[in-house]
């Protein structure tokens, strides 16, 4: 997740290990010199996704679309397999201990980046245990919704309730450290209000129950929360993202509304479980590009407002150690601490 804020943010001791190793750890877990050649016939048997998220979320529909092209350009089935739990670490931990031939593969958020920093100890290391193949996208920021039974229409409004209600209006996310967690902690910290964070297993249960009228607010993707605002439903008051959406041109960003500096996105990603031959990284990164430029790929990035990347391995790794980094800063500044182990 990027968050652009105006002053310089230091990486707290949480991460200190971890980034201290980074440089020289990462390029070598991702692409071990090592590593035997690539099976004949590769792929010979379905290959595994795991999506560490209930399914019907924003990261099993996108993984959908692309898996979908992988199977038509590799000849075999991409199975989904949801383990959800622990804002994604539960799924994650399983790929960080799969075989590595190349058969089971990781498609995750920015979540990936911030659980360092969120819960004391993770069951694997996200630089050493993993293999990055690319980054699929930049999201566009999510969309601030809000019950109708709120009596607010604007950021601004909601920001003055606030603080005339200190800790007494909630808002859902998928879970401690989830994209949904830190852009809704962030935008308190900002506005200097008191919001009271409800945890789910997942962004569906957390949404349902805003939609509900159970809890008042959440910051969701806006392919999710757009057809709930369009009908009223839901309320969209705001964008986290630098810029106002096609699909919502009535909705300003949260900027806009008088909140400077506050610009929050994610990402998605997919990985390998480190030692995975070479071969098959570039592969697979070379069949995801691929996918990258089709048509019905870029159709629903778009429709989703999420703008596509498809790095390279070498580059996705700097971006998650960069991201790593920083999301220590941000848990930092939002003096968030961490939970227990996941």
């Amino acid at each position: 997740m990027e968050i652009l804020l105006h002053r310089t943010i230091q990486s707290g001791a949480l991460v200190y290990r971890v980034i201290r190793r980074i440089g020289v750890a990462l390029v070598a877990a991702t692409f071990p010199a090592a590593a035997v050649a690539q099976p004949a016939g590769y792929p010979a048997k379905p290959i595994r996704v795991i999506a560490p998220f209930p399914a019907g979320g924003p990261v099993e529909v996108l993984t959908r679309v692309f898996t979908t092209r992988l199977h038509e350009s590799m000849g075999q089935p991409f199975v989904i397999e949801n383990r959800a739990g622990a804002s994604g670490t539960i799924g994650t931990e399983f790929v960080a201990k799969a075989p590595r031939d190349g058969y089971t593969m990781l498609v995750h958020n920015c979540a990936y980046s911030s659980n360092v920093s969120f819960y004391k100890k993770l069951p694997f290391d996200p630089v050493t245990d993993f293999a990055p193949i690319t980054q699929l996208d930049v999201t566009s920021g999510n969309l601030l919704v809000l019950h109708p039974s709120v009596p607010a229409r604007s950021v601004k409004e909601l920001i003055a309730l606030a603080k005339a209600r200190p800790g007494q209006l909630n808002y859902a996310s998928a879970g401690v450290g989830s994209p949904q967690h830190v852009t809704a902690a962030l935008f308190a910290s900002m506005a200097g209000i008191q919001l009271t964070h409800v945890a789910y297993k997942g962004n569906p249960p957390a949404f349902a129950d805003v939609v509900g009228g159970h809890i008042e607010l959440m910051f969701v993707s806006p392919s999710v929360g757009r057809p709930y605002a369009q009908s009223g439903r839901l309320r969209g008051l705001g964008i986290a993202g630098p810029k106002r959406l096609p699909s919502l041109p009535d909705v300003p960003t949260v900027m806009e509304t008088g909140l400077a500096g506050y610009n929050v996105t994610c990402w998605h990603g997919m990985w390998f479980p480190a030692g995975v031959p070479t071969e098959i990284v570039r592969r697979m990164n070379a069949e995801i590009v691929k996918a990258l430029d089709t048509p019905e790929v870029r159709k629903y990035l778009a429709e989703a407002d999420y703008f596509p990347v498809g790095n390279s391995p070498e580059e996705f790794a700097e971006f998650i150690r960069k991201d790593i980094a920083h999301q220590a800063g941000v848990a930092k500044t939002l003096g968030i601490q961490p939970s227990a182990d996941a």
